[in-house]
Order: structure tokens, then C-alpha cells, then sequence
């Protein structure tokens, strides 16, 4: 039987990487649509020698996008986690760092008439609900990927590309704090279960013996770690309304501990069963609006965050990251209006992608 080839952009979005498609080119049926994704992944090796995946959960992701039927969103945005090691995709989850290709792609793609200047694309992520602007840079009406702005866990520089996030809190579990507190003890570690941009579970590093400084590679071979905190993921997961996590990448998993580089909070973000290289932009968001509400984890540890809007710097695995967030107390409540960050985007190649006629005819 021959191949299927299917049209595809190879972007990296932020710090992850991985195909873009129209989501049209692809089957329906999401149990045929996970085993197209994991053919073009090569997702059940370590190395997916047999796909275009880099053997690490942020290479290992796909973007589909279509035009939005909505009134208020021009693109949508539907997004997979292919695992690496397991023939797995999850769906649950989108992602910010590849939502920041969303909006070159979409031109790229045709699905999007570009500007003079910059591009205004309003993006509705279908995975959670989400709606978030992406400012482009168009000159001439084309996408341009070279320019100054850089970002930490990417070498070099290229071309902004703005993100302000609207409509993010409780977009998977329906609350801010979807166990109802602000923070409680699980398996003997005192957490904060939040959801803004991204369902997470946070805990202080030093509840689990670490400074929070290790390098992602320190944490990954750190076994006694992992064994201690998924099983509190799992019970955190179900406490928040998420049901079984096990097989799940969400909730996702982060330890704060305080900045030493002039920064708000350091942090550590798990994927969840590794390190993040650097920092997701949903959690960042989650993690920014954490050391912005008193009563929490981050309390003690966050350094505090002046102006308004205010931003939030996270110091990572390969740097820093910085959420400006709009907010405002409402009494001792947190209310979060949007948040905005900065990324950069890269179409790295273009064509087609093959997958065995066996796994889907076309």
C-alpha cells in the first residue's frame, strides 16, 4: 500500500517544535487523527526514529489550525501532545509556547489575509476554550521571522511575536481554585492546585528537599524525586475535577523557590514525567498568577510585584520569562484580566509528511 502525504509546516513555536497542519487535511476521527499524529511523530521510540519528533515532549507536539466559525476568533487552534516513548496523544492540554507560530502559520497557510505592518489574529485555542490576540510582524504584507527580540531556552534573535491572553482562568476546571482553597497538604507536601492558562500543582521545592536551582537534567535523574510527586499529581488531579491523570499530561507540575537573579519567583515546570528545558507559557501564566495570590505556596517565596499591570519575572531552567499580568484584588481575591508575553517563531521547512496507507488512506 502507498503512503499518504499530507501537507504540513515545520515550525518551532517559542522553545517547543513540531508540524503544523490545516486541520482539514487531516481525518476526522480522532482515534484515526492520534494514529496519523503518532506515525508523523515516530512517537514509541525514544528517539522517533520513525517520525519527525525530537525524542523530548517539546518536539513532539502538533498544531492544527482551521478558520474559527466564532464571532469573536479568527483562527482555531487545535492542539496534540504526542508522547515520545508511548503511542499516546492528549489532547486535554494546548500549548502557548507553539501558539506562538499559530499566527504565522495561519498566513503561511492561507487560512489568514495579513496586514501591512502587523497582523492583529484573534486565535481561539479549541483544546480549553481560550482566546488570545497574536500581534505578527507582516511588512509588506508578508511574515517576517528575522529580528531582535530574544527569549530565553532559543539561541539568537528574530522577530517578536505578542501574545496577550484573554479568558484563561479555570478554562479546563472551571475555577481559579478548582479544590475550593488555597492551598492543602497531599502525601505529606502542602500544595497549591490553580488553574489560569494551565491546570497545574505547585509546591515548594524545599518541601521535596531540593533548592529549586537543579538543572533539568539534575531533576531528571533525580528517580525518588518523581516517585514522591506523581502520585500527588494523581490525587491533585482528581481533587481538581480532572478525573484519572495518569495517562494525562495535565495537571502539569511545578516547585517555586525564591529568585537569585533579581527576578519574582524561580521555578521549576514538569511535563509532567520530565524537566521542562525552559518555561511553558500557559504555565508561566499559571505560575505568575500563583506568586501574585496571597495565601498560596508562593507566599515567602515571591518577591513582590509592583505596578499595574504587573510583571511577573520567572526565573527557569534556561533563563527568564516575563508575564506582564492585569489584575486586580478583590479583597483577598485575585482576579485576573489577561496576560501578555513575548515569544518568537521560526518556519524551519515546509511540504509534505508521510504516513503508512495503513494507518489512514487519506
Amino acid at each position: 500500500m502507498t503512503q499518504t502525504a499530507i501537507p504540513f509546516l515545520f515550525m518551532r513555536g517559542g522553545t517547543s517544535r513540531g508540524p503544523y497542519f490545516k486541520r482539514a487535511d487531516l481525518p476526522e476521527d480522532l482515534d484515526t487523527l492520534s494514529q496519523v499524529l503518532i506515525a508523523a511523530v515516530g512517537a514509541g521510540h525514544p528517539l522517533n526514529i520513525d517520525g519527525i519528533g525530537g525524542g523530548a515532549a517539546v518536539t513532539t507536539k502538533v498544531v492544527m489550525l482551521s478558520r474559527s466559525e466564532r464571532e469573536d476568533a479568527d483562527i482555531d487552534y487545535f492542539f496534540g501532545q504526542v508522547a515520545v516513548e508511548e503511542r499516546l496523544v492528549d489532547y486535554k492540554p494546548t500549548c502557548g509556547n507553539m501558539l506562538s507560530g499559530v499566527g504565522p502559520a495561519s498566513i503561511e497557510l492561507g487560512l489568514f489575509a495579513p496586514a501591512d505592518g502587523e497582523t492583529r489574529i484573534r486565535i481561539h485555542a479549541v483544546n480549553t476554550g481560550a482566546l488570545v490576540e497574536a500581534v505578527v510582524q507582516t511588512p509588506g504584507g508578508k511574515v517576517v521571522y528575522e529580528g531582535e527580540a530574544a527569549i530565553d531556552g532559543v539561541p539568537g534573535t528574530a522577530a517578536p511575536v505578542l501574545l496577550n491572553f484573554m479568558d484563561v482562568v479555570g478554562s479546563s476546571c472551571g475555577a481559579l481554585l478548582p479544590t475550593g482553597k488555597l492551598r492543602q497538604e497531599i502525601d505529606g507536601i502542602e500544595v497549591t492546585c490553580m488553574d489560569v492558562a494551565m491546570p497545574m500543582v505547585i509546591a515548594r521545592a524545599a518541601d521535596f528537599g531540593l533548592t529549586g536551582y537543579e538543572t533539568r537534567e539534575e531533576l531528571d535523574a533525580n528517580k525518588d524525586f518523581y516517585a514522591r510527586m506523581e502520585p500527588i499529581r494523581r490525587k491533585a488531579g482528581e481533587m481538581m475535577g480532572l478525573g484519572d491523570v495518569s495517562k494525562s499530561v495535565t495537571p502539569k507540575f511545578g516547585i517555586l523557590s525564591k529568585a537569585r537573579e533579581g527576578g519574582t519567583v524561580s521555578a521549576r515546570y514538569f511535563m509532567p514525567w520530565n524537566c521542562h528545558p525552559s518555561m511553558a507559557v500557559t504555565g508561566s501564566q499559571c505560575l505568575a498568577s500563583c506568586a501574585l495570590t496571597p495565601g498560596t505556596v508562593a507566599e515567602g517565596l515571591a518577591e513582590p510585584a509592583e505596578g499595574q499591570p504587573a510583571v511577573v519575572t520567572i526565573e527557569h531552567a534556561s533563563g527568564r520569562i516575563d508575564v506582564t499580568v492585569d489584575y486586580e484584588m478583590k479583597g483577598e481575591a485575585f482576579e485576573l484580566r489577561s496576560a501578555g508575553l513575548l515569544r518568537t517563531a521560526r518556519l524551519l521547512a515546509r511540504g509534505e509528511i508521510y504516513v503508512p496507507g495503513a494507518v489512514w488512506a487519506g
